[in-house]
């Protein structure tokens, strides 16, 4: 015990006899006994309390680490959906198409003037009146 032989731990009680003598030895021995048993408790106590800890800074970091992947995932949303980015975007891309319009229109109005003017329709004349039939006449 305590890097001791036992030799050396009958030395120790030779000694304590000596001096506590053999009346108040056994609650002395009782008192030492206390007294370790209470040491044993602390330092377990404070062994779980350290674990408990470890282990409370491993989740800690963990939860940093979600933290930091939530926030670079919200930053990476609000980059996709920047209200100011999306209506210059939006806008340019109006303009563009507006741009493309009035080319086209440009360029048919262009190829309009170039063309022959085309022949209007043939009218055709409209009527509610009955049509009559045609009999044939078959002599028998």
């Amino acid at each position: 015990m305590f890097g001791m032989g036992f030799t050396e731990i009958m030395v120790i009680a030779a000694i304590a006899i000596l001096f506590l003598g053999p009346d108040k030895l056994p609650s002395a021995m009782v008192d030492i006994a206390k007294f370790f048993r209470t040491a044993k408790r602390t330092i377990n106590s404070v062994k779980d309390s350290l674990e408990q800890e470890m282990n409370v800074s491993e989740i800690k970091q963990e939860a940093l680490a979600y933290k930091r992947e939530l926030l670079e995932a919200s930053n990476e949303v609000k980059e996709a959906t920047n209200l100011h980015e999306v209506n210059a975007t939006l806008s340019n891309l109006g303009d563009d198409i507006l741009k493309d319009i009035d080319d086209n229109h440009h360029h048919e109005a262009i190829s309009h003037e170039v063309e022959q003017p085309a022949q209007p329709p043939k009218s055709q004349e409209i009527t509610f009146a009955k049509k009559k039939k045609k009999e044939d006449n078959i002599d028998v």
